[in-house]
């Protein structure tokens, strides 16, 4: 319990000040790793768990037009925005 407080202390703030594209990526990371730390139960599911969370997270965040990122209203739907 005590290292959920500390990676939440830690990881909250620098969500805060990313873009919409890097957030994806670092919940998606963030997830991944969690689960395949269960799933697994060892340091390299974990780890193959983060990448794929995080390479899922990218490319649902990413917008196809330069310079513009997706983003979620109040309801959960999407749209796009200048970053």
């Amino acid at each position: 319990m005590k290292k959920s407080i500390i990676v939440g202390a830690l990881i909250l703030p620098l969500l805060a000040s990313c873009s919409a594209t890097e957030r994806g990526t670092a919940v998606g990371a963030a997830s991944g790793a969690v689960i395949g730390g269960v799933i697994t139960g060892d340091a390299g599911g974990a780890v193959a768990g983060a990448v794929v969370g995080g390479a899922a997270g990218y490319l649902l965040s990413k917008s196809k037009r330069p310079g513009y990122c997706i983003y979620r209203d109040r309801y959960g739907r999407r749209y796009e925005a200048r970053c």
